[in-house]
């Protein structure tokens, strides 16, 4: 869990839902293939200012696991999209010392799209910049029945006893487990919802909700979100006396 102590004016971990492609093109009376290609967009800007702004790790929810119900000839234009991305945006991933981490149920997407996400994960690993995680077919609460039955496999085999199963065991089995817990979740496009977004992740993370369709948001409108962040106390359970004692003492 993060520590209360440790609150700085930057967020070490921002996660966004980006939201809004298809409003954006609809406004436009463009299909809504274009504004996901608009989006890649933002995408590459929101990426580029979190590294300039010092950010550890941006997390991205790029395709739910809901959005399979989206129309067919959609979710093919999602998948050839996200793949020629990446093919793209490796080198320039690797350049500027980016790792990629591609989280969620990988094994539902086409075996050249597996591939390419293996691929670019496997050129960026030592990347130490900063990471860039993109949750793909995710689902908050399909991460915490994995590690569930993570742990219930391996009590089935007498490696681990319930009582042994505490918070930290099971956040340990958790996507993006190795990284520090979201600080600030954005959200787009006006929806003030988390969507199914990193449950167990969000606990203590604070929420910014912006009305501006994701095509549009930028470098200014993410200093926004950024700007209110340093103006939030986060108290993680304690009151503010007792924060302003603990860091009294530390100083």
């Amino acid at each position: 869990m993060n520590d209360p102590h440790a609150h700085t004016l930057l967020p070490r971990h921002v996660a966004i839902i980006m939201d809004g492609n298809g409003r954006w093109a609809k406004l436009r009376k463009l299909p809504r293939t274009a504004g996901h290609q608009a989006g890649v967009t933002a995408v590459r800007k929101t990426v580029e200012h979190c590294l300039r702004r010092g950010i550890e790790v941006l997390t991205l929810f790029a395709f739910s696991s809901e959005n399979w119900r989206r129309p067919p000839e959609e979710v093919s234009v999602l998948m050839r999209l996200f793949q020629l991305t990446l093919e793209r945006e490796a080198q320039k991933l690797h350049e500027n010392d980016i790792r990629l981490q591609v989280i969620g149920d990988l094994t539902a997407f086409p075996g050249d799209l597996q591939r390419c996400i293996s691929e670019v994960q496997h050129l960026t690993q030592a990347n130490r910049r900063m990471t860039l995680a993109v949750a793909a077919n995710y689902g908050g609460r399909w991460d915490i029945v994995q590690a569930a039955k993570a742990l219930a496999r391996q009590v089935e085999r007498g490696t681990l006893t319930s009582e042994e199963i505490d918070e930290s065991l099971f956040a340990s089995h958790l996507s993006l487990a190795d990284l520090p817990e979201p600080d600030l979740f954005i959200r787009t496009g006006g929806e003030l919802r988390i969507s199914n977004f990193l449950l167990w992740q969000l606990a203590y993370t604070e929420f910014y909700f912006s009305d501006v369709l994701w095509p549009d948001f930028d470098e200014a409108e993410l200093d926004r979100a950024l700007a209110e962040y340093a103006r939030r106390e986060r108290r993680f359970g304690h009151t503010s006396e007792q924060l302003e004692i603990k860091l009294a003492s530390s100083a």
